[in-house]
């Protein structure tokens, strides 16, 4: 490949000398091009980055490590570091360089990242350093993500202050464009002024991906020529007094950096409007922010001229560059500053043009106005939008100028009051499917944990007695400073491996020495799963962290494994115990009875990074699938109790509410195995499969659509769970108008975007890059709205950003649940409410709803691909201004489930041009549908066919006489069969088709189970069951029920054997039915019967709604064993109320029978 200066990781971005990067990916690039200019000058260099990964760079690592081998053939070594000081330490190292024998370079050029409170971290370090200086031809870039909305961050942070604290320059880059420009100008400003310098990128831009010119190679940079360096130099040296050190900083590098930045205009006029009365000054992001804005108000140029308005922006906020600034000041009579956060820009300009005499100087607004109100807030982010307001009114009082039309403004009123009434996010973010810290992060009764650092910190938000927030490194010395003084005698504290690597083994000794009573439950996931799952530095393994903390002084250690028995016990320290994490809570009640500090490493490999190794081929793929047999299920949840799992959804059945595992979301953890339930198998060799071949979908031609007229900004906003795809469609846009020649931006907003978590993409695409003012599309603004879920389309950004009548609105109307709607056994989703929400918030007319999910499921697998389906659809509708050739190249340079991802996008579109022809190719229509809507005498027969199966015809001619009787009791009421008669006929079928071994045998070897188990995974699947045999030794330690036993395929011809012994069933001949469960549910039948019995002759239309909710109530009894009689207990007490109000008695009619007597009547005990 030519030498362009664009690394062949990233060559399939160029197009037409320009290349598609993130901000990230930009960064890397800046050093590529440095030593390109280095070795272009005759320089012998040599490049080198460390930090430590962190929101919003937390891709920094995966990014250098992908670029690894391009880097390395320009002389850039990448050094991930244990932790942000001793990163800022190895950079200082660099500079240190020329000062012994030896060096084989003249000079290190080096870059240290991390995010905000890394920043503070390394405070000392990088203090000192700036202290110290650079070297002549080294140079140090001090990049600080900064997350100003605390989106995936403990705490919102700005990092000027503290770098200005340390008398560090600070540049600040307003696009992913300037990023290269500033980088280099940065290297440039530390190598002649001695200096580290500062670089600010903050989330919103420097997550962003877009097309940026590669013309950095030719960017000029000028030294000064109104600055002298003194003869002893600015640079790095040693011997060198601290005083020294002190007065070189303040006297000569600052003032040399300021010259330097003078001399590049990195603070330059934009808008220069000799006669101007009025200023603004931007820097960084609030830039972007306030060019939307102006062109929000129709202010350009021209505009700006006619009301008297110049404009300043500041690309270096601190020092502030003074010579500039006081020449755009001149023969101001006001100026507003317009900068995120706390005052910094604005402080130092009151103080440099605080001098001038009375009528020279300009009044100063920002952060408050001429009054000593607030006007721009201090606190959160600013946007778009509420600098319009801003601007309106201030522009307004300064000279009488008439405001934007009226409607704009008052549009952004209506908007902001309707966002404030609704949640920010949809969807809270939930631990991923399979994810360890589902059952680790688990506490007995009578005890609390603390939280830390890292995906397990999502906890905080759930029941789980856990609590705390601190920095890294800290978790569990709070409890040091709170024990001597709390009648609380011990605490759990969480502890992220990646976090024990970085500093909280620190935590550990502090905790030691002071003595305190407290376990650490270090969590090994073998990744750093809350940042992309990157290896831990070191790799160390769980004997060596356990070898560790034991010689420190942590004398009791557990683990709970996957595979206990393959740890070497000759590795790890005496007197350590091994188990299963089916033994966490009898062991936790164990460790919390230890005086001093314990220790229970949860050694289990992160859910997701398990799936991408298998994705990569790094890891053998899962040999068995859990899935659930809905026929055996009964819809009780206790799955979700043993797993807290999200990916097992509620789904509506013919036989009522059920739970499915989503096999696209399900990371074959199997927790969920462990429920009491014998619905769940796992299958062997399952694969999912696609219902229609794909060469068939391709087939169908679809006619090219009609381009929309989307003049000026395109603006497309993506919603929808993390995981989901989301963020595959915005890169397949952006780089689509990237091929096109377009410009483009691409913002995701992921934050804690876990399986369940919302994420935002906002994709703008402009025929130019100067239109594009920023990435996130302003308030009112959206173009098109692909929502990938119905909740993520009801969220406070999602109703800002869009209009209702103007944006067009393509929503997948799949169920997706949230982590609420999972974890909650009895909340049933209700997405007929959510359509006709979002239906009457967007207008009828702009909104279209296709069950995305299902659709690419069924033609590829898996419903992963469904934001494309949507993008499809969207494009067929003429609502994307690209072509088809660059989306589907774009798809194929993505380089992920290409074949799988166009053909999604081919039935979007035919989905979009012919639905019907769609749903006969598919077979849509063959679906269940829901028993909720279905006529009452349908209902019926259907569930006697069902209990002629279940037992026999006289089994179900019981059944038909009762609900007859009742309809005809109905009907003498109400002409016809009402509520009544239905719940009759839902309860009566639920008491009689209870799941005994029988009925549970006959299901699992159901031909037509069969049959769709090898629709859906193909020929070769074979079941394993889990089942608590009855009559055999040892007790579920979890229920107390019967223990569970791993039977596998053999097992199927004991089921076939046992499904047709079910003919004993209720006679002398049934051993099984004498089990005190069976005894109780024949109980339940015969009490039911006399409840209906007495009902119709007591029913009027006053106690009519009371007969139903009594005839109804069975319906809430659900499970198998323990499980099961917990639900009866719980039914029970209602049971009692109503019979008391409605017979006057709670007592069944009827003599008691033996089971009363044996104290098991349902009702008494």
């Amino acid at each position: 490949m030519p030498e362009t200066g664009i690394s062949k990781v990233a060559a399939y971005a160029i197009q037409d000398g320009r290349a598609y990067f993130t901000g990230v990916e930009a960064l890397a690039q800046l050093l590529v091009v440095q030593s390109q200019r280095d070795a272009a000058a005759g320089w012998n260099t040599a490049g080198f980055v460390s930090g430590y990964r962190g929101s919003p760079l937390g891709g920094m690592d995966r990014t250098f490590w992908r670029w690894q081998e391009y880097l390395s053939a320009h002389r850039i070594r990448f050094q991930p570091a244990i932790n942000e000081e001793l990163a800022a330490t190895a950079v200082l190292g660099t500079q240190q360089l020329t000062l012994h024998p030896g060096a084989q370079r003249e000079g290190v050029f080096a870059m240290w990242y991390g995010k905000g409170p890394g920043l503070d971290r390394a405070g000392d370090a990088l203090k000192h350093a700036n202290s110290l200086g650079t070297s002549p031809r080294g140079g140090a870039l001090v990049v600080v993500g900064d997350d100003h909305g605390a989106v995936s961050s403990s705490m919102a942070h700005q990092c000027e202050q503290a770098m200005a604290s340390w008398m560090m320059p600070v540049l600040h880059p307003a696009s992913i464009r300037e990023y290269l420009e500033f980088g280099l100008l940065g290297f440039a400003m530390s190598r002649y002024s001695g200096c580290y310098v500062g670089f600010k990128a903050v989330s919103s831009v420097v997550e962003t991906a877009a097309s940026v010119a590669l013309d950095a190679p030719d960017l000029v940079i000028r030294e000064p020529d109104d600055f002298a360096i003194p003869a002893e130099g600015v640079h790095i040296r040693w011997p060198d007094p601290q005083l020294a050190q002190e007065a070189r900083l303040q006297l000569i590098k600052l003032p040399a950096a300021q010259a330097f930045a003078r001399a590049n205009r990195i603070d330059r006029l934009i808008w220069e409007t000799p006669q101007a009365r009025l200023g603004i000054v931007a820097t960084g992001k609030a830039y972007a922010d306030l060019r939307q804005a102006l062109a929000a108000l129709d202010i350009d140029e021209q505009r700006a001229n006619e009301l008297g308005l110049r404009l300043y922006k500041v690309g270096m906020p601190w020092p502030l560059e003074p010579v500039g600034a006081q020449q755009f000041a001149q023969g101001l009579q006001r100026l507003l500053v317009v900068e995120e956060k706390r005052p910094l820009v604005e402080t130092q300009l009151k103080e440099l043009l605080y001098g001038l005499p009375e009528g020279e100087r300009p009044a100063i607004h920002g952060k408050h106005d001429a009054a000593g109100m607030p006007l721009l807030p201090a606190t959160g982010e600013l946007d778009a939008a509420l600098l319009a307001q801003v601007l309106a009114q201030w522009l307004a009082l300064g000279q009488g100028e008439e405001r934007r039309p009226q409607t704009y403004l008052q549009l952004l009123e209506v908007k902001q009051t309707q966002c404030a009434q609704l949640p920010k996010v949809a969807r809270s973010p939930y631990f991923c499917a399979g994810c360890p810290h589902n059952v680790s992060t688990t506490v007995p009764e009578g005890s609390r944990a603390l939280a830390g650092t890292g995906c397990h910190l999502m906890v905080v938000g759930m029941q789980r007695d856990t609590s705390s927030l601190l920095h890294m490194g800290g978790e569990g010395v709070n409890w040091v400073g709170q024990a001597p003084f709390t009648s609380e005698k011990h605490i759990f504290q969480n502890l992220g491996d990646g976090t024990y690597v970085h500093s909280g083994h620190l935590a550990i000794r502090q905790a030691v020495a002071a003595g305190v009573n407290i376990t650490y439950k270090i969590l090994y996931n073998d990744a750093v799963a809350m940042t992309g799952g990157q290896p831990l530095e070191g790799n160390p393994s769980v004997a060596a962290i356990s070898q560790q903390i034991y010689h420190e002084g942590v004398k009791r250690i557990a683990i709970i494994s996957q595979e206990p028995e393959a740890l070497s016990r000759a590795a790890l320290p005496p007197g350590i115990t091994l188990h299963h994490r089916r033994e966490l809570e009898a062991l936790q009640e164990e460790l919390r009875q230890y005086p001093g500090v314990s220790a229970l490493i949860y050694d289990w490999t992160c859910a997701t990074e398990r799936r991408r190794r298998r994705k990569r081929g790094e890891e053998a793929p899962a040999r068995m699938r859990a899935f659930i047999n809905q026929a055996v299920c009964e819809g009780c949840g206790d799955c979700v109790l043993a797993s807290n799992c999200v990916a097992l959804v509620s789904e509506a059945t013919p036989l009522g509410w059920k739970r499915r595992i989503d096999q696209s979301a399900c990371n074959d953890d199997f927790a969920c195995v462990d429920a009491y339930c014998p619905a769940i198998v796992t299958l062997e060799g399952a694969e999912p499969q696609a219902s229609v071949p794909s060469h068939a979908l391709l087939a169908r031609e679809v006619p090219q659509p009609e381009a929309g007229t989307h003049g000026g900004v395109f603006n497309l906003l993506l919603a929808g769970a993390g995981g989901s795809g989301v963020v595959t469609v915005g890169r397949v846009l952006g780089m689509a108008a990237h091929l096109e020649g377009k410009a483009s931006t691409v913002l995701d907003f992921t934050g804690l975007a876990q399986k369940g978590g919302q994420v935002l993409t906002h994709v703008r695409i402009a025929p130019g890059y100067f239109e594009l003012h920023g990435a996130r599309i302003p308030m009112a603004d959206a173009d098109v709205l692909l929502a990938g879920d119905m909740v993520s389309a009801t969220g406070a950004e999602v109703a800002g950003c869009t209009r209702a009548g103007v944006t067009t609105v393509l929503v997948n109307n799949h169920d997706t649940p949230t982590a609420a709607d999972v974890l909650n056994p009895h909340q049933v989703p209700d997405g007929s409410a959510r359509q006709e929400h979002i239906a009457s918030a967007f207008g009828e007319d702009n909104v279209q709803f296709v069950d995305a999910s299902r659709l690419a499921a069924q033609v590829t697998g898996e419903s992963i691909g469904a934001n494309l389906l949507l993008l499809g659809y969207a494009y067929q509708l003429g609502e994307i201004p690209l072509k088809l050739t660059s989306i589907l190249e774009a798809i194929e340079r993505n380089g992920v489930a290409i074949e799988a991802n166009q053909l999604s996008f081919h039935v979007g579109r035919l989905a979009a041009h012919d639905f019907g022809d769609l749903e006969q190719l598919c077979d849509l229509g063959a679906a269940d549908e829901a028993a909720t809507d279905e006529a009452l005498e349908d209902l019926i027969q259907r569930y006697a066919g069902y209990l002629t199966d279940y037992q026999n015809r006289a089994y179900a001619n019981r059944y038909t006489q009762l609900v007859k009787q009742v309809m005809a009791a109905d009907a003498r009421m109400s002409d016809e069969p009402g509520p009544l008669s239905i719940a009759v006929a839902r309860s009566y079928f639920r008491l009689l088709s209870y799941k005994d071994e029988y009925e549970v045998a006959r299901l699992h070897t159901d031909p037509r189970y069969r049959d769709s188990l090898n629709a859906r995974f193909g020929a070769k699947v074979r079941p394993h069951y889990h089942l608590a045999v009855p009559l055999l030794p040892g007790r579920d330690s979890r229920t107390g029920g019967a223990q569970k036993r791993t039977l596998g395929p053999w097992f199927t011809v004991m089921l076939q054997l046992l499904s047709r012994l079910r003919v004993v069933r209720g006679t002398l001949f049934d051993i099984l039915g004498w089990q005190r469960e069976r005894r109780i549910e024949r109980r339940l039948i015969d009490e039911f019967e006399r409840d209906i019995s007495r009902l119709l002759s007591l029913v009027t239309s006053e106690n009519y709604d009371e007969a139903v909710k009594l005839a109804a109530l069975p319906q809430q009894i659900a499970g198998f064993g323990p499980v099961k009689m917990r639900s009866i207990k719980a039914t029970a007490e209602q049971q009692q109320d109503m019979r008391t109000s409605l017979f006057g008695t709670s007592q069944p009619d009827g003599p008691q029978s033996r089971m009363t007597a044996e104290g098991l009547i349902f009702g008494n005990q």
